[in-house]
């Protein structure tokens, strides 16, 4: 069976899905050579009667659910992190739930686990916004929360820190003041402006050079609280460069969903690791790579991950932060869940030809574990937009 689908331009075109299924089973060994973390989605409550402004209703037992399918491949799961919808659709209250159940979860399967911490209690035109103060004193209710749960802490950029900082000494105050308070090792994470245009000019200056200086300063005052840094810029040259201007036993983890084959597999001069929100599609496919590449075989880890950067790329394509609707997508596809629904309305931030070529990319990767389920769902959204086939 052929489907009409949209093209870009206008028009339509046909596309012939697959028929094998995904052949990447949970198990194998463990990671060795990288630590690969997968930022996760959350799944929206379909039958929750909740108004615009309402909190996000979350599906907690599907929730749930697709992280043990990623601890099942043997990845680490970023709680929380922006591909949660962190500002965008869930709120503290919601993330804060989040972290409790899935820091159970993971004890109970034995799952690696790390959750973001942020600053959003604080939002725009309220009390404290403004304010170091406030800020010192959200992310220390955020660490202690995080801590609590026995999870490790990723320390998130915070857009309530960029409102109030004036130099790039108010960022050097504030990390230092939350690693002294940490408990453990935690990694600091630089979300540049295309994945949230609120964290322009973080760490005290739009000039990246110098924002570099300072961001190496807060690891160099304190390498003993810091295991390692997530940068998502999408720059591997920058990227390079900062990992190689890391102290001894600080990872480097890319978040740079346009490079990461490359990065992961490194150079004479070092690797990064990995924290990645287009590792929730990939998930399995990401797992197996990195086995491939623990038994030294970086072509053939480059053979397995190269031809998922198409898909990446449109993922992540301007406005970036809006990936999370492909991300959703694709796992409603691969039968995750049972509905395209997310919290703030979100599935309606992407085109149907959007969605198409995401679908088409996806299956011609062989991502489906059921390619015939994805072709009916496809084809039922199709029908919604009035595509007829």
């Amino acid at each position: 069976m052929t489907l009409r689908l949209p093209s870009p331009g206008g028009g339509s075109r046909t596309y012939t899905p697959r028929s094998e299924p995904a052949r990447l089973a949970p198990g194998g060994t463990p990671l060795a050579s990288r630590t690969v973390f997968s930022a996760a989605h959350v799944v929206a409550d379909p039958y929750a009667d909740i108004a615009p402004d309402a909190p996000a209703a979350v599906d907690w037992d599907a929730t749930l659910a697709f992280r043990r399918h990623l601890w099942s491949h043997g990845l680490g799961v970023a709680e929380a992190m922006d591909t949660a919808q962190r500002g965008m659709g869930l709120d503290w209250a919601g993330a804060a739930e989040l972290i409790r159940r899935s820091a159970a979860e993971a004890k109970a399967v034995g799952g690696r686990i790390a959750c973001g911490v942020g600053t959003d209690q604080l939002a725009p035109g309220t009390d404290g916004y403004g304010s170091l103060d406030a800020v010192r004193a959200a992310y220390e209710e955020q660490l202690a929360l995080v801590e609590g749960t026995g999870s490790q802490a990723i320390l998130m950029a915070s857009r309530a820190l960029a409102a109030a900082a004036k130099s790039p000494d108010d960022y050097l105050t504030v990390y230092a003041h939350l690693l002294r308070q940490s408990s453990e090792p935690v990694v600091l994470h630089w979300l540049g402006p295309m994945f949230d245009p609120a964290l322009e000019g973080y760490w005290g200056s739009t000039d990246l050079d110098a924002a570099t200086e300072t961001f190496l300063q807060v690891i160099a005052e304190h390498p003993d609280k810091v295991d390692g840094v997530k940068i998502s810029l999408l720059d591997a040259g920058r990227e390079i460069e900062l990992r190689r201007a890391l102290p001894t036993g600080v990872r480097c983890y890319t978040g740079d969903d346009f490079h990461y084959p490359e990065l992961i597999a490194g150079d004479e001069r070092g690797f990064s690791h990995a924290l990645l929100g287009i590792f929730d599609p990939l998930g399995p496919l990401a797992a197996e790579a990195v086995r491939v590449l623990d038994t030294g075989d970086t072509k053939g880890f480059r053979e397995l991950l190269d031809p998922t950067v198409e898909l990446s790329r449109h993922l992540f394509q301007p406005p970036t932060r809006f990936y999370k609707t492909g991300v959703v997508f694709l796992a409603w596809l691969a039968g995750h869940q049972d509905h395209f629904s997310m919290v703030g309305g979100l599935q309606s931030a992407r085109s149907l030809p959007h969605l198409a070529r995401a679908y088409e990319l996806a299956d011609g990767l062989g991502l489906f574990p059921d390619p015939a389920v994805a072709e009916a769902r496809m084809t039922s959204l199709l029908g919604v937009y009035g595509v007829d086939q």
